[in-house]
């Protein structure tokens, strides 16, 4: 424990770009909220991006009732012209870009493939999949000016088991290519790219927005999820996710890049 608290904080200097730091309405934290209050906490100053500004706000807020340094900014990444703005924005507020963390993914109105709607597979692969590749296209150039820099994206286990979700598991599969794309044309500029693989979590998005979507109880989804995972029959929270984005944000994943890091409580290795 002495050790552990007298270690200094792993992101000391440097400065985070969190997209997707706002959060769904709902009883827990979201895993863009609880990655951005980790960064600050660990000594990052933090840009906080979200579509709704008002939430990355909130954010932004917490962030610095706790001491931390943090600015917040509203973005629709489905757009070019904002993800270069969002890119832009960190310079002026932070001087650079260190950290990039790519917490976008929608599943709303995704369904099995034969049901899916030509709208629902466009709009979930725009935010999914195109607006990461967006806002990677703005912040690679700094990076590599810069000469490094970390980059995490969320992916999610839908994206190599099988599942009813068409549209999300074929974005999120097009995330895991990306950050391995990233990653090989990347590493001679010193600039590292890894996905997490978050599995069933206890997040306002997967348990209210399922709740809503299926007319089902808060409760009842809560408990049928966490039946499902192997480690200890509970789901993980987006602490979890946090704690992994920060290991890899941060030096001490210095020789790691193009990792695909599931974070499922052994959902991804469970047959039978």
């Amino acid at each position: 424990m002495a050790g552990e608290m007298s270690r200094p904080p792993r992101l000391l200097g440097k400065t985070a770009v969190v997209v997707g730091a706002g959060q769904t309405p709902g009883e827990t934290i979201g895993n863009g909220r609880a990655t951005a209050l980790l960064f600050a906490r660990e000594g990052a100053r933090v840009l906080c991006v979200d579509r709704r500004l008002d939430s990355a706000r909130d954010t932004a807020a917490m962030i610095a009732a706790e001491g931390g340094e943090a600015f917040a900014f509203g973005a629709d990444i489905t757009k070019s012209a904002d993800c270069a703005a969002l890119v832009a924005e960190a310079g002026v507020r932070l001087g650079r870009l260190d950290v990039l963390h790519n917490n976008v993914g929608i599943g709303a109105g995704d369904a099995p493939l034969h049901r899916l709607e030509e709208d629902a597979w466009d709009r979930i692969l725009d935010v999914s999949l195109k607006g990461l590749w967006l806002t990677l296209k703005h912040a690679l150039p700094v990076m590599r000016e810069q000469g490094g820099g970390s980059i995490v994206n969320i992916s999610s286990l839908a994206s190599i088991a099988a599942s009813n979700l068409t549209a999300y598991g074929v974005a999120k599969a097009g995330v895991n290519k990306l950050t391995t794309t990233t990653a090989a044309a990347n590493a001679r500029y010193l600039i590292r790219c890894n996905a997490i693989l978050p599995g069933l979590m206890d997040t306002p998005m997967a348990i209210e927005g399922n709740a809503a979507a299926r007319g089902e109880s808060v409760e009842a989804i809560r408990a049928a999820r966490a039946a499902r995972v192997p480690l200890g029959g509970r789901m993980g929270d987006a602490w979890d996710t946090a704690h992994a984005a920060l290991f890899l944000a941060s030096d001490e994943a210095r020789f790691i890049t193009g990792v695909l890091l599931p974070v499922d409580g052994g959902m991804s290795v469970r047959v039978g």
